[in-house]
């Protein structure tokens, strides 16, 4: 069981193919981070592959298996969408897009037909993938007196987040991110500082 700011994904989009009975399944498989990146892709493929009869997909959000949709489009109710979500959760990977696009090739596959060839596609293109574990990451800006920078870079150093940005005028600040289990400990070092303050600015 993976801690809960560590998570699986794709280091990069992969591709498979599955074929039966004249059918082709082409799939396409990409790491996202927002609905709006899902839409685009599934859009793309849509106008790319505009002549074919389907395009089913699935996807996941977030650590807490919370956040996901299975979509059919067109093809009998859980016979695409939902075999290509089984994979996504059989490989224990998240923040990822399976689009499969289906060309017709003459003869009905039936029910289980069609879930055993869109659970396959969904399989070629993730192990035609590379899966990376990465963590969830809290990104913070630290403003303080120039005063006190010794103290800052002091435990800048010692704690070693990544620095995204500095800014040192009369009054500084600096924009770092860590892992979340760590960000508690820099956290309340930083605020012990006199005449600082650390905000939240978002999560990766």
């Amino acid at each position: 069981m993976n801690a809960p700011d560590i998570y699986n994904t794709l280091d990069k989009p992969s591709e498979g193919i599955y074929k039966e009975k004249g059918s082709k399944f082409i799939t396409y498989a990409y790491p996202v981070y927002s609905e709006e990146a899902i839409k685009a892709h599934v859009d793309e493929l849509k106008k790319q592959y505009y002549d074919a009869r389907h395009h089913c997909f699935a996807w996941q959000l977030g650590t807490d298996g919370k956040r996901y949709r299975a979509n059919d489009d067109g093809e009998p109710s859980g016979t695409a969408g939902k075999p290509i979500l089984g994979q996504i959760r059989s490989y224990d990977i998240t923040n990822v897009l399976i689009i499969v696009i289906r060309y017709f090739g003459g003869t009905k596959l039936g029910t289980s037909g069609l879930i055993h060839a869109y659970k396959e596609a969904a399989i070629d293109a993730i192990n035609n993938g590379t899966i990376v574990e990465k963590t969830i990451n809290d990104i913070y800006r630290v403003n303080f007196d120039y005063g006190v920078m010794n103290n800052i870079m002091k435990i800048m150093k010692e704690e070693n987040p990544n620095i995204h940005k500095q800014d040192f005028n009369l009054r500084c600040s600096i924009e770092w991110g860590c892992r979340q289990s760590n960000v508690e400990k820099i956290k309340n070092r930083l605020e012990k500082v006199e005449s600082t303050e650390v905000e939240f600015l978002q999560t990766q």
